[in-house]
Order: C-alpha cells, then sequence, then structure tokens
C-alpha cells in the first residue's frame, strides 16, 4: 500500500479504538506482546548475560532509579513475578499502567497540570532511586 492508503483491517482497528471491545482487544494485544518480550529477553539472558547494563552502576557502583527494569523483565519471563517486583515496583507499577492505558484509567494523568504531572514524577523517581539504594546496601535497613 501506498500513498496514505489503509486497508480494511486496519481502518475497522481503528474505528474500534473508542470502543470498550477495541480498548479490551488493544490490552490483549499489549499482554500478548510483553509477554513475549519478557520470554524472549529471559531466554536471551540466559544464553547470554551482558552483565550490568547500567552505565552509572556499571561505572560506580551505584544504582540509578531505573535500575532493575531489565531485571523486571528477566523475572517476568521465568515468571517470577514476586522476584520482578522486588526488583523495581515502579517499573512493574508503570507497565502495569501502560498495559491498561486502552481501558482508560490513565486519562487523568493528563488533565493534571505539567507542574502536577513533573511534581508526581520527580516523587516516583526519587522513592524509585531510594527503593534502588535500599536494595543494593547504600541505605540501612
Amino acid at each position: 500500500m501506498s500513498g496514505g492508503a489503509v486497508g480494511p483491517l486496519t481502518s475497522r482497528w481503528r474505528d474500534s479504538a473508542q470502543t470498550p471491545r477495541g480498548a479490551v482487544l488493544r490490552v490483549f494485544a499489549r499482554v500478548g506482546a510483553g509477554v513475549l518480550a519478557a520470554v524472549a529477553v529471559a531466554r536471551l539472558h540466559d544464553a547470554h548475560d551482558p552483565g550490568v547494563l547500567c552505565m552509572l552502576r556499571r561505572f560506580t557502583g551505584v544504582p540509578c532509579p531505573a535500575c532493575g527494569c531489565t531485571t523486571v523483565f528477566i523475572e517476568a519471563g521465568h515468571g517470577h513475578l514476586g522476584a520482578a517486583l522486588a526488583a523495581n515496583p515502579v517499573a512493574v507499577a508503570a507497565g502495569l499502567g501502560l498495559l491498561l492505558a486502552p481501558l482508560g484509567p490513565g486519562r487523568w494523568w493528563w488533565q493534571l497540570s505539567t507542574v502536577r504531572r513533573n511534581t508526581v514524577l520527580g516523587v516516583v523517581l526519587t522513592l524509585s532511586w531510594l527503593w534502588q539504594l535500599h536494595r543494593y546496601g547504600f541505605l540501612p535497613a
């Protein structure tokens, strides 16, 4: 197809975006893609462990707020959901939010002012970093 022409399946997919059935189909598509990605990352990690991917942690030993995101995928791909949650609870919550976004629970987010969204992101990243520092033993228990 060329010149912006869309096929009938694409048109139906786009038209269903605002329907409850379309939202549920999108959630299933996202969950399916997420499961496939998690299993693929887990298998790839089993075959070839690249070591620490976080540059901050690799060069300084200090974890960043996003440390554990790859581990979340690896543990979820192995079916260890508790270990995935322990690796980075913020990444798990963000992932669930993205998976469920077609159902509309995140609409409130876009109704917030930019200042409030940035404040929430700052607080969440700070809490995530504190969790990672605790997880790696930089903070007392």
